[in-house]
């Protein structure tokens, strides 16, 4: 038998618990980075989702407190890694203080700025199609423009607020 559901009518959702709920859904982590003048500059997104096949198209969600989005916002070219199951530390430092993001981190750049984490299960280089505001967010429509995937690393994954990896 299922337990039963609690249904909240009231319009303002306790940010508390609206976090548990989002903590309940798994989802992959990304890193989306660049070039800004000689220093890589990037974020961590577990926001990512495919968009559209015809054109190429995927979103990531920023926050509007983010430092580090309005550095990325202007690059004509964004990299998004997905990042593998062994790279937990490398998601714990995009997610820190934004001037040691990359210290530690293995990265490698395209000719035109994207920056992408060495070892990730997947790249994509890409440019901002669309920007959409979304109450604290703004949602980044990506247009792909290039792309690559290692078929044997498997996905580091964030659920329940911490980083793990696929059962077998």
């Amino acid at each position: 038998m299922a337990a039963a559901m609690t249904v909240t009518t009231d319009s303002t959702i306790e940010t508390v618990r609206l976090r548990k709920v989002f903590a309940a859904y798994p989802s992959g982590v990304t890193a989306v980075a660049a070039m800004v003048g000689d220093d890589p500059r990037g974020l961590a997104a577990s926001s990512f989702t495919s968009v559209s096949l015809e054109p190429a198209l995927v979103s990531v969600c920023v926050a509007h407190t983010s430092s580090t989005w309005p550095l990325l916002r202007d690059r004509p070219h964004l990299g998004v890694s997905v990042l593998a199951a062994h790279q937990h530390q490398a998601g714990r430092d995009l997610s820190g203080p934004s001037a040691d993001r990359f210290r530690d981190v293995v990265w490698r750049s395209s000719r035109l700025g994207a920056v992408f984490v060495e070892g990730a299960s997947a790249w994509l280089e890409t440019s901002i199609d669309n920007v959409i505001r979304a109450g604290d967010h703004d949602i980044v429509v990506l247009r792909v423009l290039d792309l690559g995937v290692d078929g044997d690393a498997e996905p580091l994954v964030f659920h329940g607020s911490a980083f793990r990896r696929l059962a077998s």
